[in-house]
């Protein structure tokens, strides 16, 4: 770890985001920029025609990606230190590539018709679509241990709280499937939402293209070397510029994983708070600095920080790159770079809420004490079968027997035997009912859940 790092992802948290270093540093920004460029070059010469190329001479370009380490992008940084352009850097570079391999005759097709966006807003959506197929198979990892937990505790009865008082209970299994649920479906949305890039020119009505080689129908062309080479949906309809929609509706999709994931930490430190779930301990970890005896949720902590980063980065980058005066300026440059940080710290709160996930151990004791501890939950199940039996004013009565105060079981069966048309039998089941049985469908939510998800 690089000890003088200003970021964080970078700095203390690097290794948890090992992965997207390659994809959204300035390395990895270079790296998609000579590919965008050696594609393009190989798609006028090969497929429109310009100047046919040999088997041998196609296995030459691409072996300047296929090849391209560090000590390449150097090589490019040493470059953009003159021209002071990054992009064109990228067209010097791959140009004495094509000299060293006696292929200087094809050179001048470099970056042909090319503007800078064309080769950045193709790189980044690359980017993108790498940075999310990371974030998949992780989100999927979270989701697969919040499902096992639902199914694991699907029939463990648990006190609800709704404003933070005692409400109807659930299970343990049914709040961790909510959730579950949600996820489910922010990933499918993600997974689905295709990643979109423009190749049209200086200000997207192809005037070098056409003005050049007016019979070749460059909408075409350009349609197929973005679905044939890129792999990605083509933009016609744009400025110089990407118009971003795409970005947007992504990081839209991850403001509300990220939410999402916020509200699963706060209420795992909840339940860790009310001591419904202790967290296993490891060896030599210290909890407070001054308290020996405290184990922190601070997985939960830290999933919950780096989520709200990520908000907040996302929430600018979702709107200002749908922004640009007339049709071009460069204040998406800047905020473009800040992509991979987005993404740095969202795979750091998905991997801290799945490692506090994996060390909660349920204390079902602490649990059930809480459910016989308020008695005052079964006002709702007496009230319902007052109505349905047509007693007078069954809230009311209730309400003043339990709003407010704690009672016990003395006192509620002497209400429900003061009952006047509700059956004896009835009145019996009423009695023998304990708020750990007051678990509506909860369990069958469950069984739902999976059932939904294998038919998908």
């Amino acid at each position: 770890m690089e000890i003088n790092n200003i970021s964080a992802v970078d700095g203390r948290y690097s290794g948890q985001v090992k992965e997207l270093r390659d994809i959204f540093s300035e390395y990895g920004l270079i790296k998609h920029r000579v590919f965008v460029e050696t594609e393009w070059l190989k798609f006028i010469l090969n497929g429109l025609g310009f100047q046919k190329l040999t088997s041998e001479q196609t296995a030459s370009i691409d072996s300047i990606f296929s090849g391209f380490n560090r000590e390449s992008a150097l090589m490019i940084k040493k470059i953009e230190s003159t021209t002071n352009h990054d992009v064109k850097a990228v067209e010097y570079y791959i140009k004495e590539q094509l000299e060293n391999r006696n292929m200087g005759a094809v050179k001048e097709w470099v970056h042909f018709c090319c503007t800078s966006e064309d080769i950045n807003n193709c790189s980044y959506a690359l980017m993108i679509k790498e940075g999310k197929a990371i974030v998949s198979v992780i989100l999927k990892e979270l989701l697969t241990s919040i499902e096992a937990l639902g199914l694991k505790y699907r029939s463990v009865p648990m006190m609800s709280r709704t404003h933070g008082q005692p409400a109807s209970p659930t299970t343990v299994g049914k709040e961790f499937i909510n959730f579950a649920a949600r996820i489910q479906r922010e990933l499918k949305l993600l997974e689905k939402l295709e990643v979109e890039c423009k190749f049209n020119g200086a200000t997207g009505n192809f005037n070098a293209h056409h003005f050049s080689k007016p019979e070749i129908d460059w909408i075409a062309a350009s349609e197929k070397f973005i679905t044939e080479h890129l792999v990605m949906k083509p933009l016609l309809w744009t400025t110089q510029i990407n118009n971003y929609h795409y970005i947007s509706e992504t990081f839209h999709i991850l403001i509300r994983i990220a939410s999402t994931l916020t509200d699963l930490d706060r209420d795992m430190w909840s339940y860790v708070s009310l001591g419904y779930f202790k967290q296993k301990t490891k060896e030599g970890e210290i909890g407070s600095s001054t308290m020996p005896h405290k184990v922190n949720p601070i997985d939960f902590e830290n999933s919950e920080g780096n989520a709200g980063i990520a908000v907040s980065l996302m929430e600018h980058l979702s709107t200002k790159l749908l922004n640009s005066r007339m049709q071009r300026d460069l204040t998406d440059s800047t905020v473009l770079r800040n992509i991979g940080t987005v993404f740095g710290h969202i795979l750091i709160s998905i991997k801290n809420c799945l490692k506090g996930l994996s060390k909660i151990e349920i204390n079902e004791k602490k649990i059930i004490e809480d459910l016989d501890d308020n008695l005052e939950l079964l006002a709702e199940p007496v009230q319902t079968v007052m109505r349905v039996y047509e007693e007078e004013n069954p809230y009311e009565k209730l309400k003043m027997l339990t709003r407010g105060r704690k009672i016990d079981v003395e006192s509620l069966h002497k209400f429900i035997d003061s009952l006047e048309k509700v059956l004896s039998d009835i009145k019996k089941e009423m009695k023998d009912l304990k708020p750990s049985d007051y678990t509506g469908i909860a369990e069958k939510l469950v069984d739902l859940y999976f059932k939904k998800r294998e038919s998908q």
